[in-house]
């Protein structure tokens, strides 16, 4: 996970201060003199790791307000919305083998709204898939994709709200926030739009999609959100879009992904399904009827697998005639389900 090297941390910077006698001493001893060596980490926000010389304890550093968000009441809002729910997520016991979420240090409003956690060992489940894929290792990606469907289900069954349903108008209006934004950048015309919803509103008609429990739910469930230890072993973290929702929200959300990373990489829409299937059947494991609950998941799954392709297409820095197919897949994604 270590990223591009960009030298030390001066000794008169404030954060140099900060990491030295708030941070470092819940890590390791503080030597008489701190060196920080910066690491610039591959991340949608301005994500450092900072590495102590002497010592090698690791912290990593966020900092919410940079170059993209530079409203700082924003900015403080989504730093305590991180910091309280990782804390949240501890609380429920995911502070050990084999499900984890990263410890938080500290928070600083002062340094740019700077979040700091600890620097957690893995690898990366993108990285996983890309691996698998390229060396044909199936078994892999399947272990790992066990270890997932675990880690979700943990993860939802600890914060099921046993009585209170899902409300699904929340997920459309999500799906059309989505529209509106392909529909601003052209990807997608007024009559594509129009095909979305009305498929979005026969989903909306199910009542499968409003029957179960609410759980608190990841909210951003890709494969750049988890890192894979020993055996079973799932760490998390980036936890800012934590909130109560339908659980096959990450689910579908997971196996969406998994679609357009073997799309991308191979070109074959099929080449995923096995592995999808898998995740889907390896989460339902976790609950007293397998069968029943796998059924029930993989009825509700197209519509939030269809969401994702439509979220993913959104990214101006992938090709165009590829957002295109995303979108066509989506389309049949939804379709699809309704059969």
């Amino acid at each position: 996970m270590v990223g591009q090297y960009l030298g030390h941390l001066p000794e008169g910077d404030p954060l140099h201060q900060y990491l030295r006698y708030e941070i470092q001493p819940q890590l390791a001893a503080v030597p008489g003199r701190t060196v920080y060596r910066v690491f610039r980490l591959h991340a949608s926000n301005e994500v450092y790791l900072y590495e102590e010389k002497h010592t090698r304890a690791r912290m990593v550093g966020k900092f919410f307000l940079n170059a993209r968000e530079r409203n700082r009441e924003a900015a403080a809002r989504r730093l305590e919305r991180e910091f309280s729910n990782l804390v949240r997520m501890r609380q429920y016991g995911f502070t050990g083998y084999p499900h984890y979420v990263v410890r938080p240090l500290g928070r600083n409003s002062f340094l740019n709204e700077l979040l700091v956690e600890e620097y957690c060992e893995g690898e990366l489940l993108s990285s996983v898939i890309n691996r698998a894929i390229r060396t044909r290792d199936d078994g892999l990606l399947f272990g790992k994709l066990t270890a997932l469907g675990y880690f979700l289900a943990t993860f939802h069954n600890r914060s099921a709200e046993s009585g209170t349903r899902v409300n699904f108008d929340e997920s459309c209006q999500y799906m059309e926030s989505v529209i509106a934004r392909l529909q601003r950048s052209g990807c997608i015309d007024g009559g594509g739009g129009d095909e979305l919803r009305r498929l979005r509103e026969r989903w909306r008609e199910r009542p499968e999609m409003w029957s179960d429990c609410r759980t608190l739910v990841h909210g951003d469930a890709t494969p750049e959100n988890f890192m894979f230890g020993g055996g079973l072993g799932v760490i998390s973290y980036d936890l800012e879009r934590l909130r109560s929702s339908d659980r096959v929200f990450d689910v579908g959300r997971m196996a969406g992904e998994l679609k357009h990373f073997f799309l991308m990489e191979t070109g074959n829409k099929y080449a995923a399904e096995p592995f999808i299937g898998h995740f889907l059947w390896e989460y339902s494991c976790h609950f007293p009827d397998r069968e029943r609950t796998f059924q029930a998941i993989s009825r509700r799954v197209p519509f939030y697998m269809g969401c994702t392709l439509l979220r993913i297409a959104r990214n101006s820095w992938l090709a165009w005639e590829y957002r295109k197919l995303l979108i066509r897949e989506a389309e049949l994604c939804l379709g699809s389900g309704l059969r």
